[in-house]
């Protein structure tokens, strides 16, 4: 199986060094989930696409600073391509920005939470079976860093899943798309080198907190398990 990554962003160059891109760090979970898996790397924010829909099996759009309402033609160009996906019921899983991509062009609504910053590692709970190893009511926890996030979701979607931070941490269109707010690719290292960044944004009790947060380890390894494995079924399904 074969998963395009469509890169919306690039990794601080002061971080690059230790951490990798978010493209490395896609390759590396995936991986080492399903060694067999290939990966292809495509750098959607200069304009790089796959030439047919169906040199990938799936797709996975990652993280961004930017935010999906803003006035970008590249963003403008990503949201038409998830319209496209969509339209012929090809997998595709998102991520944080890609999470809130999907709701915003397809129909649903991204925007600043009122609380702020959700940054730290955040308790989530299934909302909906996602399959034999992620039954309803299953509990796991993802790294988190983000303003936006989604407040409806489009036509046809489902909430599945929800942390005390973000209601709709994750959602559902039909058997082909899937969606997460949290970020299974963040290392604890990346995660809190990020935070020690956006300290003075985030303020002191919020970063305290999320600091206190990275005591446990996240479940990065069976989030993105439910990924390939969605993917998988989705092209039968489809």
């Amino acid at each position: 199986m074969n998963i395009g990554i469509l890169k919306a962003d690039s990794v601080m160059p002061e971080l690059q060094r230790e951490h990798g891109d978010y493209s490395d760090m896609f390759k590396r979970l995936l991986l080492a989930v399903e060694p067999t898996l290939e990966v292809t790397i495509f750098d959607v924010e200069h304009g790089d696409y796959p030439a047919n829909l169906d040199v990938c099996n799936g797709y996975v759009i990652t993280g961004s600073k930017r935010s999906v309402y803003e006035d970008e033609p590249w963003i403008q160009a990503l949201g038409a391509f998830v319209q496209r996906l969509h339209s012929v019921k090809k997998p595709l899983v998102g991520i944080c920005f890609g999470h809130q991509l999907v709701a915003e062009y397809l129909g649903g609504k991204t925007e600043k939470s009122p609380r702020g910053w959700g940054v730290g590692r955040h308790e989530t709970r299934l909302k909906r079976e996602l399959g034999k190893a992620a039954p309803a009511e299953a509990k796991f926890s993802l790294l988190s860093s983000h303003q936006d996030q989604v407040v409806r979701v489009p036509e046809g979607g489902e909430i599945i899943a929800e942390s005390d931070f973000c209601p709709i941490a994750g959602m559902r269109l039909g058997h082909h798309i899937l969606t997460f707010q949290g970020h299974p690719e963040f290392s604890v290292p990346y995660a809190r080198a990020l935070l020690e960044i956006r300290r003075s944004q985030v303020g002191e009790a919020t970063y305290d907190k999320a600091l206190a947060s990275f005591s446990e380890a996240p479940d990065q390894q069976q989030v993105a398990a439910w990924m390939i494995d969605f993917i998988a079924r989705a092209q039968v399904q489809s």
